[in-house]
Parts: C-alpha cells; sequence; structure tokens
C-alpha cells in the first residue's frame, strides 16, 4: 500500500469539503444532491466495476471460498449487532434487526471504491465486486426476511420472496458485476467508444461518491445515542474487521491483497442504505442516523489506523500461515 497520507488526506478530504458545502450551502434544493445520486448508483460505481471485471480473469471471479468467509462474517457480526441491542440496549425486533445492520452494513458502495482504489489500486476492486454481490444479497435478504418474522412486513411470503429477489437483480452494482462476468467468461473485447465511456463514468465514481456523502452528513441531524449504540459503533469500526481477518487467516492462504480488501470493507462506516432501510420500516430512524453520522466521523482516524496495520509491517496479514 502506499503513503498513508497520500490515501487519506484525498479520500477524507472529499469528505470534508462534502460536509463543508452542505452547511454552507444548506438552503440549496435536495434536488440536485438525488441526481448526483442517481447518477453514482446507476451509472458511475456500475461502469467502474463493469470495466474491472471484464478484465479479471475468470477465476478470480469464482472464489466462493472467498465470500463464504466474508459473507458468514458479515451474518456474524448482524447477528451480534442485534444481539447487543436486543437485551442490552432492551430494543423491540425490529429496532434490533434495524441495530444489527449498523453493525454489519458497511459504506461498501460509496466509500468503499475510493479507498480500495486508493490503497490497494484497481486489483483491489476484484475481490471487493464479489464481497459487494453477496454482501449486498444478504442485506436485501435480512431486512425483508426479519421484518416479515416480526410482523412488521406484510403479505405473503411468496410476495415477500419476490420482493428480495428482484432488489438483488435489479440493483445496479449487482448487476454490473454479472455483465462484467459475462464478458469476462466470454473472452471478448470491449470495444474501443465504449471502454472510453466506461473509463469517463469510472474516473467519477470515487470523487462523486465521496463528495454526496459528505453532503448527505451534513445534512443529517445528530441524535444522542446509548452506551449500547455507542457498542454497535465499536462493533462496527473494530470488531468487524478483526473478525474478517481472523476467519480469512483460519480458512488461509489468500492472496495478501484480497486480506487486505477484505478488512478495508469491514472497517468503513455505517452504510447510508441503513438510514433508508429504516425509514422504510418507520423504525429506529434517529438510532440509524446517528450510528451513520458518528461512525463515519470516527472512521476519520480509524480507518487510517486500518490502512497502517494492514501495510505488512506491523501486522502478519496471514495469522497461521501454512509453511
Amino acid at each position: 500500500m502506499g503513503n498513508l497520507i497520500d490515501i487519506a488526506v484525498p479520500l477524507f478530504g472529499l469528505i470534508a469539503i462534502g460536509i463543508a458545502f452542505g452547511k454552507i450551502f444548506k438552503s440549496a434544493s435536495l434536488a440536485g444532491l438525488e441526481w448526483l445520486n442517481i447518477f453514482i448508483v446507476y451509472a458511475a460505481l456500475p461502469a467502474l466495476f463493469i470495466k474491472l471485471v471484464a478484465l479479471a480473469p475468470i477465476e478470480d471471479l469464482t472464489r466462493f471460498d472467498y465470500v463464504a468467509v466474508t459473507t458468514y462474517a458479515t451474518l456474524l457480526t448482524f447477528v451480534i449487532g442485534f444481539v447487543i441491542f436486543r437485551f442490552l440496549g432492551k430494543g423491540s425486533a425490529p429496532r434490533s434487526i434495524i441495530a444489527g445492520l449498523s453493525a454489519a452494513y458497511g459504506n461498501i458502495g460509496y466509500l468503499g471504491p475510493g479507498v480500495i482504489l486508493a490503497a490497494l489500486g484497481p486489483k483491489g476492486l476484484i475481490p471487493v465486486a464479489l464481497i459487494m454481490v453477496f454482501e449486498n444479497t444478504l442485506h436485501f435478504f435480512i431486512a425483508p426476511f426479519g421484518m416479515a418474522l416480526t410482523g412488521r412486513l406484510k403479505g405473503s411470503w411468496w410476495k415477500i420472496a419476490g420482493g428480495i429477489v428482484w432488489k438483488v437483480i435489479s440493483f445496479p452494482f449487482i448487476v454490473a458485476c454479472f455483465v462484467g462476468v459475462a464478458i469476462s467468461a466470454s473472452g471478448l473485447a470491449i470495444p474501443s467508444p465504449v471502454e472510453r465511456l466506461l473509463d469517463l463514468l469510472a474516473g467519477a465514481a470515487a470523487p462523486c461518491a465521496l463528495f454526496a456523502m459528505g453532503v448527505s452528513l451534513a445534512l443529517r441531524p445528530f441524535t444522542a445515542f446509548s452506551a449500547p449504540t455507542a457498542l454497535l459503533i465499536f462493533v462496527k469500526l473494530i470488531f468487524y474487521p478483526f473478525l474478517v481477518w481472523l476467519l480469512l487467516s483460519i480458512v488461509g492462504d489468500f492472496e495478501p491483497i484480497w486480506v487486505q480488501a477484505a478488512v478495508l470493507l469491514a472497517c468503513l462506516p455505517t452504510a447510508t442504505n441503513v438510514f433508508i432501510i429504516a425509514q422504510q420500516y418507520r423504525t429506529w430512524e434517529d438510532g440509524a442516523s446517528g450510528v451513520m453520522l458518528v461512525s463515519t466521523i470516527l472512521s476519520f482516524v480509524t480507518v487510517p489506523l486500518i490502512l497502517y496495520l494492514l501495510g505488512g509491517d506491523v501486522l502478519p496479514l496471514d495469522l497461521f500461515p501454512s509453511s
């Protein structure tokens, strides 16, 4: 990985600029931010993943042992977050589901590509694409299924299952990754004009996403949070990446850049999508907003720290290497 300051300052500088602009121009219409988010989610980030996945060897895109470990770590972290809020925070089951997502659902869409590109380069985005497909699928399943079990989501199980499937197959990042896999498997080259278009869109992905993230944070009110909520933030920023590192070491012998990518994604702050899900089900909205805001602010310290630890000179990337 490159120089820590060279990596961290541009990334968090863009978020800080977004926060500053959000505070300075807070009277501006939110329609512009909405269109920027649409551009990021439906054009810029999908273009980035189509391009990188299409160029990846097909064998790298079928590392199911890798995604099994990282997805299991995410599920286990969700369960821990759920239990913390359900029993220590004495929260209801629906609120505890949102709390569990706050601990396990990182900002891998907006913040992830920028961090990985800056720290690891384009090769680091191949494992990111795999993690995004499977973890987003997991989160899309957990929220509606859990809410249905608690009675918060009405409708037949067929309707709920159909909604989950549609969210998965229509999510832009997942669609983009499958398009990239299809191109890689076919062995066909991307036509030059299309490749240039993808390059233009991909180049805008990280800066636009980080700026939009900063603006969104600036517009959210700060809410007080309890000790269980603070514990959720600890689980998200510290425990979750440690768990990913430990489990990848136990299963063993993954390439260093794949381990670094997984741990870096795990240490990212809570995703904006958690607040959107909380709004959708009208439960624990203030708590989700608070966890997202505070975890993002604290990540200005924790992410560079983990970047430093992952450099290879401080901590081994594989705790149990085979000799």
